[in-house]
């Protein structure tokens, strides 16, 4: 009889001592809330969990329990071996040196000399178990981290997780329901069927951040009563609904929203490059009593709106004859290329141009044909 895929998840976890989480490159508020939520389950199963995701997280979540294992990258994720056969010749002594680019091995043979061809060189298994992608419809979408570590997607199991309607079905198991409003609704459920009473009160708070984020405050369509039930069922283990709405939906200062309505209303997309940029003037600035240093937090809220930009900009005149760039990118690795190419400063994940163009069309126009030419 064919379990369902429930029943496979939890058998799975049951087997498992190291599962990697995984989030789209631009993860939304359900796919934080929902990983956070797993990764804080898993530890209490007596599973040690790693959560992976190219880019950096946004303010606005620093309020839930930030779990202590969080990449970037996906490195050291398996080991090599170098495999000597002993049948003839034992390996009586071992040690090893490091130094001018070099780690050498030396090995005290038993009898005789070695035989290169008692050497081979072997790939051990990945250390993982499990691998479970949240909030992807498909594997592109985890960017680098599927670019850069193909054999892991094949070789180890991966679960599924994903309320979306054009979901691929990439997992070997699929927890896909296109019902639900979000991937947090459909953990909650899973995780209640695995162990009910492990769900608790952080668990509940990070799951309830994901509803609460994908549902818009249960202000969207897709706020089904099971939606609802879910939020009630969190409620009742603890999550505290009213702090995380403060935290979600802090008021901005009133010029902080004046500048963005300018900023939504000069408002740009490339599709090929994936660029979302925005102009403002000098007037934007003195109508919305904002300065150039507010940017920072309008390009924050245009990567939080715009889950299928990779590159954002902001560009302002600093004189009548000169415009500045600000750039930020959901890769660092291409930032730091677009920085070779265009110069500037980078401040950590951000990137400042200045363009002796005073037209702020031109400008963009110079930015994003630079960008193009770099393959950022």
């Amino acid at each position: 009889m064919t379990l369902e895929p429930r029943e496979q998840f939890k058998n799975f976890l049951e087997k498992s001592k190291e599962i990697l989480i995984l989030i789209p490159e631009n993860p939304s508020g359900d796919a934080i809330g929902s990983a956070w939520a797993l990764y804080f389950f898993l530890e209490k199963k007596g599973v040690r969990p790693t959560i992976a995701f190219s880019n950096h997280l946004f303010q606005k979540y620093d309020f839930l329990p930030k779990p202590e294992r969080i990449l970037n990258e996906i490195s050291g994720a398996r080991d090599f071996v170098l495999s000597f056969n002993t049948t003839y010749n034992k390996i009586t002594g071992i040690k090893t040196e490091e130094g001018d680019g070099k780690y050498n091995i030396y090995l005290t043979p038993e009898k005789g000399a070695i035989d290169p061809r008692d050497f081979s060189f072997i790939l051990a298994k990945f250390k993982y178990d499990l691998i479970v992608v949240i909030d992807s419809p498909d594997l592109e979408k985890l960017g680098r981290l599927y670019d850069k570590n193909p054999d892991l997607f094949f070789e180890v199991p991966i679960v599924n997780i994903d309320h979306r309607s054009d979901n691929d079905n990439f997992g070997q198991i699929n927890l896909v329901d296109i019902t639900a409003s979000s991937c947090s609704e459909i953990l909650s459920a899973t995780l209640d069927s695995i162990d009910y009473g492990a769900v608790d009160k952080i668990v509940a708070d990070c799951l309830l951040t994901g509803l609460i984020s994908a549902t818009d405050s249960f202000q969207k369509k897709n706020t089904t009563p099971k939606a609802l039930l879910a939020a009630a069922t969190l409620m009742d283990k603890g999550a505290d609904q009213q702090s995380i709405v403060r935290w979600l939906y802090k008021t901005q200062p009133l010029h902080i929203l004046k500048l963005w309505g300018r900023a939504m209303a000069n408002l740009n997309w490339d599709e090929q490059s994936k660029t979302v940029w925005t102009e403002l003037s000098v007037e934007d600035f003195v109508q919305s009593r904002s300065t150039p240093e507010d940017l920072t937090v309008i390009l924050e809220k245009l990567r939080e709106n715009y889950s299928e930009g990779k590159i954002f900009i902001a560009l302002y005149n600093d004189t009548p004859d000169s415009s500045i760039a600000l750039i930020e990118s959901v890769d660092l690795a291409s930032l730091k290329r677009t920085h070779l190419f265009l110069d500037g400063a980078l401040k950590k994940d951000l990137l400042e141009i200045r363009l002796p163009v005073g037209n702020l069309k031109e400008a963009a126009e110079i930015v994003s044909k630079k960008i193009k030419e770099v393959g950022a």
